[in-house]
């Protein structure tokens, strides 16, 4: 093992490294010898979606921070969001999320808050990683008193629906909308229809009989067919569709018309700039948003800053700027008046709070926005060089961009994960942009790669 921490924790495939009970044990051990803050019981708060091998985990977890001192705080399977609340809530020092978000059963990961319900700090983040991946032990000789404890947090799933409801105007109700829940076999399966079924709506529930095999599967944010089939034969006002750990949602309109991050960002902001809510008048995006949310803000007196993918560098950037609203494409979407985190239900009552209060259907709603047709073609490549320093691979980027102008979009990145380099284009015309993209994928190949492929 190289690196442990990604963009958003430590995640793999069950029982290989860095996934394995063993590393984890460790990763128990490093956090509590860091982030105790001094404190002889430090707590701390462990949440879990519902994959198979969660369980081992939560075993693992648990005995390498009680080894050190600490006491654990078990919800069972829980929404991410809700641990990042929970952590506040009970004043904990710090909450672990043990969850792969969207990924398929088959892989894991651990994620970490700290007090104040926001991740961990890259620094924090670098220390653990060398405790867990050096020699050095990190066993204390404690006396027996003062082993850490565990225990269950009977009322966690009720203390979260209801932070969650507040969320939502007191003086309005979903009285009248049918709603169709999709909660991809993962952590929302319990909570979620309960926060809808609660503030009056009347739903239909659908992937909510999780197994330990069967979260995200053909389910869920990452395939909403299943949402959005649901909505036309309920004839539904909204489809929501969850992902493995609740941190993030896609809707679709009564039509069954699929809404991304994108549309929730625009629709959100315009309304809170009307009710003077958007602090700043500005949104935080990723590289990855459509033009067309860019140029729907632009439109409305709304600036929009971009940021690396991942929803800590949105943050980062909500929190700099002082924005209160930021979010991916993905879904993943942080409203910071109500979550330091994103978070799938607040995100959808939002949505529904506007529904409510404009009287208009989401088709309506979503139309603040045009999104411009996109092209991702995947290299893949030998090595990662920096694309400027290849003069070939610059001057077909440059080119391209300039035939664009405003009308479009070009990013060329690298793949953190794999080694591919991602070809983006967004314009006006389809079939231009697939030849562009083509294009640029073409002299990447003849520089660093092997093969190119559509996306």
């Amino acid at each position: 093992m190289n690196k442990l921490f990604g963009t958003d924790g430590v995640r793999g495939t069950a029982n290989k490294e860095p996934m394995t009970i063993e590393t984890v044990l460790k990763l128990g051990k490093a956090a509590s010898a860091i982030l105790a803050n001094g404190k002889a019981h430090h707590k701390f708060v462990v949440g879990k979606d519902t994959r198979l091998s969660g369980y081992m985990f939560e075993m693992a977890l648990t005995a390498g921070i009680t080894s050190m001192g600490g006491d654990v705080v078990l919800t069972g399977p829980f929404p991410t969001p809700g641990i990042a609340f929970l952590t506040t809530e009970i004043k904990a020092d710090v909450g672990i999320v043990i969850s792969a978000s969207h990924n398929p059963y088959q892989d894991n990961g651990i994620k970490f808050f700290g007090p104040d319900g926001y991740k961990l700090s890259d620094t924090i983040e670098t220390e653990m990683e060398r405790l867990v991946l050096s020699d050095d032990t990190i066993t204390p000789s404690l006396p027996q008193e003062r082993i850490g404890k565990a225990y269950r947090l009977s009322d966690a799933a009720g203390r979260y629906i209801v932070s969650s409801k507040r969320s939502f105007p007191k003086h309005l109700s979903l009285s009248g909308l049918k709603i169709v829940i999709d909660c991809g076999n993962g952590a929302t399966y319990k909570i979620a229809p309960a926060v809808f079924q609660e503030l009056g709506a009347a739903i239909a529930v659908i992937s909510a009989s999780p197994n330990g095999k069967n979260i995200n599967h053909q389910c869920g944010s990452t395939h909403p067919e299943s949402m959005i089939t649901a909505v036309k034969r309920y004839k539904a006002d909204i489809g929501i569709a969850f992902d493995g750990d609740g941190d993030r949602v896609i809707l679709c309109d009564e039509h069954g018309n699929s809404i991304d991050g994108d549309y929730i960002l625009a629709m959100s902001a315009v309304a809170m700039k009307k009710e003077g809510k958007l602090k700043g008048d500005g949104v935080v995006a990723t590289v990855m948003s459509n033009i067309g949310l860019e140029l729907a803000l632009k439109k409305e007196g709304i600036k929009l800053v971009r940021a690396k993918v991942g929803d800590r560098y949105v943050l980062e950037n909500m929190l700099k700027q002082g924005y209160v609203l930021g979010g991916e494409q993905s879904g993943h979407v942080i409203f910071g008046e109500y979550t330091t985190t994103g978070d799938g239900i607040i995100t959808a009552l939002q949505v529904l709070s506007l529904m409510v209060v404009s009287g208009q259907k989401l088709s309506e709603l979503s139309r603040v926005m045009e999104k411009y047709p996109q092209v991702m073609v995947n290299v893949t490549v030998a090595k990662k060089i920096p694309f400027s320093s290849v003069p070939e691979i610059e001057r077909v980027i440059k080119t391209v961009s300039g035939k664009l102008k405003d009308t479009g979009r070009v990013l060329v990145r690298y793949s953190g994960t794999e080694p591919l380099a991602r070809v983006m284009i967004e314009g006006q015309d389809q079939k231009l942009i697939h030849a562009y993209a083509s294009e640029i994928a073409e002299a990447i190949k003849n520089s660093l790669g092997t093969s190119a492929s559509d996306t």
